[in-house]
C-alpha cells in the first residue's frame, strides 16, 4: 500500500526515543511510506563531520552547550522546510508544531542488546555506556531546556517497540495519520 500528504498540505511528524529503541528505523520506514524526507540530525551525524567519535562529542557535549544547541536548531530548522519526519532524542519536545508527536519506549536491557547486534562489541560495556549516555542526555536536556525526556505523557502515540516489529509499528502510525485525515492512500 502506498500513502501520501493529501494534496496542498503540509506534515511534521516527530518521533523521540531513547538510542536503540528503534526510532530511526521507524523514522526511516515511515518517511518512505509517506514519500516525504526523513531527518535525524544527530550527534553521530555531527561527530562524522567533526571527524570525531561518537563518544568524543558525547564527552565534550558535557562541557560544551554547542553540541546540544546545533544538532536541536538545526534539525528543527531542517523540520520547518518541508513535510517530514523528524526522528530525534528531543524531536517531540523541540518541533512543538509537528502533527503527530510519537514516543517509542523500550527497556535498558533489549536496547543494549539491540545495540550490540547492530554495533557488535561486548553487551556489559554497551550497558555501561548506554547508562551513562543515558544519564548524560537527560542530565543535559533538562540544564539547557528544562525538558525532563522522562515526561512524554503530552504525546499523541506512545508505541512499544519491545511488543511489535518496526513494520508494524509503521502501520499504527499510518493507521492514526488516516484517522486524522492528513495522508491519503495512493
Amino acid at each position: 500500500m502506498a500513502y501520501r500528504v493529501k494534496p496542498g498540505k503540509e506534515l511534521r511528524i516527530a518521533i523521540s526515543g531513547k538510542s536503540g529503541c528503534g526510532n530511526t528505523t521507524i523514522s526511516t520506514m515511515l518517511s518512505q511510506k509517506l514519500g516525504i524526507k526523513l531527518i535525524n540530525y544527530t550527534f553521530r551525524q555531527l561527530a562524522e563531520e567533526k571527524g570525531l567519535t561518537l563518544a568524543q562529542v558525547i564527552e565534550n557535549a558535557k562541557t560544551d552547550d554547542f553540541y546540544d544547541k546545533y544538532v536541536d536548531s538545526h534539525q528543527v530548522e531542517l523540520a520547518r522546510a518541508e513535510s517530514c519526519v523528524l526522528g530525534s532524542r528531543l524531536a517531540i519536545w523541540m518541533l512543538k508544531e509537528a502533527d503527530l508527536k510519537i514516543y517509542i519506549h523500550l527497556d535498558a536491557e533489549t536496547r543494549a542488546a539491540r545495540i550490540l547486534n547492530r554495533e557488535g562489541g561486548d553487551l556489559q560495556e554497551i550497558k555501561k555506556f548506554t547508562q551513562m549516555r543515558d544519564s548524560e542526555d537527560s542530565r543535559r536536556y533538562k540544564e539547557l531546556y528544562n525538558i525532563d525526556n522522562s515526561d512524554y505523557d503530552f504525546v499523541d502515540m506512545v508505541l512499544d517497540s519491545s511488543i511489535d516489529n518496526p513494520e508494524l509499528l509503521c502501520q499504527h502510525v499510518i493507521d492514526r495519520l488516516l484517522k486524522m485525515d492528513l495522508i491519503e492512500e495512493v
